[in-house]
């Protein structure tokens, strides 16, 4: 139970860092989907697409390297050298791609049909969030939380503070203020939102640059190459991940008819920040798991403790999932400020078990990061996004973004179950099926029903949610005692 009070104490500060950069898009959700801020729907779905696109850029400049660091971090035992060489080799990239990204922005541009004002603020944001990759793991490896999250909150704290400056205060100032007025330009909305996150992300590099004057500069070229081979099924992962996760917004984008696309896509994505809360959950439990995965793989037994956490975090997981799935409607106009955005709810009880799903494969993944057969996680990552690409393709010009949820549903759901089958065969872990399977079917059952079959009827929503509370506990009650006792 040590190990586990461990963990979680990291899993808090890791989820506080990690939730609330996270929860930037959600806590602006409310700012952009007030009426009069964007001048439309559309203008907010136009966003989205943006930010998608950023999503996979960032892991193809990540490249697997913060993974294959955590890794060789662990299992090196000149560590200064593994920190040298995994930071020399993203400042390299992460400087080519720069170069090459204003070389060829309107080749860019006319691609992916974004304007090229944007795409040079992309490529700038791009370039500093790399850079603080490799900065940000090293203070995760060394056990440096409280760094770490000041670092992270203090760059949400900046971009939300000029987000609300730029898109509510900056119009009223400019027409008694000559210096604001300077600033101000009508209708540059979609760019102040990209001028406040790279003045943000600037700011967090100049805060991670001790990192940089304190390195050796030391590559070792053999390292690399393992590094680099360990982290390529990992690049091929994070990229089927990012298409599982954000692509459907670049389909929709594509497939539906251009008068109605970006509305379609401002609405379904403003509705699927309320699944969310179980997004975020999941980010942060993971942050805390996977340097706890690695450092205690050699431990009496781990497999133990590995079962263990599933345990908690499906528990977990799954009241989180019925929560919000009965009090949607409450939160609704609470988040999700205007009544035009609101036709695309549908999605929010299939996103949620979607991302579960998601957040169980992550801690199913243990085995082949642990035994280093990592091409298995590229191999079942692949399968996602193929199925997400496949659905989407088929789903979006019939159902529109209903498609898109279904999709990713499917293709998480069938992720999770793939690295449960190749683990029990490479490293076995002593899972609690029956247990696990209860939390899962009740919670997903009753959110059905709170939510297609009783939605708005509280008092049924609530009682479901009193009866799988008292499940858990029932079935928990030893562990959380020992647990908070300790």
């Amino acid at each position: 139970m040590s190990a586990l009070k461990s963990l979680f104490k990291q899993t808090f500060i890791y989820g506080l860092a990690t939730v609330l950069p996270r929860m930037l898009s959600f806590l602006l959700v409310p700012l952009y989907t007030t009426e009069g801020v964007l001048s439309s729907v559309a203008e907010y779905g136009e966003v989205s697409v943006i930010f998608s696109y950023f999503v996979l850029f960032n892991v193809i400049l990540a490249y697997g390297m913060e993974t294959a660091f955590f890794r060789f971090f662990n299992k090196e035992d000149d560590k200064n050298s593994v920190t040298s060489t995994a930071a020399i080799s993203l400042l390299l990239t992460s400087i080519g791609f720069f170069v090459l990204g204003f070389l060829f922005k309107n080749q860019i541009s006319n691609l992916i049909a974004i304007d090229v004002k944007y795409i040079k603020l992309v490529i700038w944001i791009l370039l500093f969030d790399a850079l603080v990759i490799i900065p940000f793991a090293w203070l995760r490896a060394n056990e440096k939380p409280m760094r770490y999250a000041v670092i992270k909150i203090f760059n949400v704290v900046v971009n939300i503070g000029l987000n609300l400056f730029f898109l509510l205060a900056l119009k009223g100032l400019a027409s008694n203020n000559a210096l604001f007025e300077s600033i101000y330009i009508p209708n540059f909305e979609i760019n102040y939102i990209f001028i406040a996150n790279l003045i943000a992300s600037g700011m967090t590099l100049l805060l991670m640059f001790p990192f940089y004057a304190k390195i050796k500069y030391k590559f070792d070229n053999g390292l690399w190459k393992n590094m680099i081979k360990y982290a390529t099924p990992v690049l091929i992962a994070g990229i089927a991940f990012s298409i599982n996760e954000t692509f459907d917004r670049i389909l929709l984008d594509y497939l539906l008819p251009e008068n109605i696309a970006k509305t379609e896509i401002g609405m379904y994505s403003a509705c699927y920040k309320l699944a969310l809360f179980m997004t975020l959950f999941a980010t942060a439990y993971r942050l805390g798991i996977e340097p706890f995965f690695f450092s205690h793989a050699k431990a009496e037994n781990p497999q133990k403790n590995y079962a263990r956490i599933l345990e908690f975090f499906v528990a977990i997981g799954a009241i989180i999932l019925l929560a919000v799935v009965v009090f949607a409607d409450i939160l609704k106009p609470i988040i999700v400020r205007s009544e035009d955005y609101w036709e695309a709810m549908w999605i929010v009880p299939i996103i949620l078990i979607a991302n579960f799903c998601l957040g169980i494969y992550h801690n199913l993944s243990v085995w082949y990061k642990i035994t280093d057969r990592t091409k298995f996680g590229a191999y079942i990552s692949v399968f996602g996004a193929l199925l997400t690409l496949g659905l989407n393709i088929w789903l979006i010009p019939i159902i529109s973004y209903k498609g898109s949820a279904i999709a990713t549903l499917a293709a998480y759901a069938s992720m999770m179950l793939l690295s449960y089958y190749f683990g029990r065969k490479y490293y076995p872990i002593p899972y609690n099926l029956k247990k696990i399977g209860l939390y899962l079917l009740v919670s997903v059952v009753f959110s059905i029903l709170a939510f297609y079959q009783y939605r708005g009827n509280y008092l049924v929503g609530i009682a479901m949610l009193i009866v799988f509370l008292s499940l858990v506990y029932l079935s928990e009650k030893k562990q959380i005692k020992e647990l908070l006792k300790r």
